[in-house]
C-alpha cells in the first residue's frame, strides 16, 4: 500500500528510513559525498568520503558543521547527504589510533579539497612516521622548495583530513611547536599519544 492509499483510509505513513534513503541515494549515483559524525578525545568529527575515498576529517568545535559542509559542496559537490554507514571504517580506525592500537590509516585519499601545492606538502607529510616529527623546513625542502617554509605551513593550516593527514608531526625549528588547524592543545594531544610515554587524557 503505498502513501496515499495509507492517508485515504486513515492510517499513518509509514516511517521514513532516512538510514535506508542514503543508502539508496548512495548506490543509485545520486550522492557524491557521504559524511557521518564521531567523538573523539579532541572533540566531535565530521567525517566526508567520496567514492575516490577520504575527502575531509573536521573538529566541529573549531569548524562547525555548517561551515565544512558548505565548503564540501561548493568545492567538491553538492550533493552531499549524511549517511554514517559509509563512513564506518574510517571511524573505527580513528577510535583504534586514539586508543593507541593503530599506528597509520589504512584509507585511499581524495584530495579534491587541496591544491597542488598543498597535495604535495600533504603527501610528503603523510610519510612521516608515527610518533615522528618534522619541521616546515623540513617538508619545504622535501618537495622542492626550500625557501617555501611559510607558505609549507599556511598548506598544513589548510589540511582537510588532520589527524589522518598528520600535519600535527609538522613542528617550527628550534623545537616550538607551531601551529596546527584544530588548536596548539590537540596538537600536543596528538604527539602525547604518539610518544606513548604519558596518558594523553580527554581534551573536550
Amino acid at each position: 500500500m503505498n502513501v496515499e492509499d495509507r492517508l485515504r483510509k486513515g492510517l499513518d505513513p509509514p516511517a521514513f528510513d532516512a538510514g535506508r534513503f542514503a543508502d539508496r541515494a548512495l548506490d543509485e549515483g545520486l550522492v557524491d559525498v557521504a559524511y557521518g559524525r564521531t567523538e573523539s578525545p579532541l572533540g566531535d568529527l565530521l567525517v566526508a568520503m567520496t567514492p575516490r575515498g577520504l575527502a575531509c576529517v573536521s573538529y566541529l568545535a573549531f569548524r562547525g558543521e555548517d561551515e565544512t559542509l558548505q565548503t564540501i559542496a561548493t568545492r567538491l559537490s553538492p550533493r552531499v547527504i549524511e549517511a554514517p554507514a559509509r563512513v564506518d571504517a574510517i571511524r573505527r580506525q580513528l577510535d583504534d589510533y586514539f586508543e593507541g592500537r593503530r599506528h597509520s590509516f589504512d584509507v585511499t585519499i581524495d584530495w579534491g579539497l587541496v591544491g597542488d601545492f598543498g597535495r604535495r606538502v600533504l603527501g610528503e607529510t603523510a610519510r612521516i612516521p608515527y610518533g615522528s616529527v618534522a619541521t616546515y623546513g623540513d617538508i619545504a625542502r622535501s618537495i622542492g622548495s626550500p625557501r617555501a617554509a611559510r607558505a609549507t605551513g599556511n598548506a598544513l593550516g589548510s589540511n582537510p583530513m588532520p589527524i589522518v593527514v598528520p600535519c600535527h608531526r609538522v613542528v617550527a625549528s628550534g623545537g616550538k611547536m607551531g601551529g596546527y588547524t584544530g588548536g596548539i592543545e590537540r596538537k600536543q594531544l596528538l604527539l602525547t599519544l604518539e610518544r606513548g610515554d604519558e596518558e594523553p587524557g580527554q581534551l573536550f
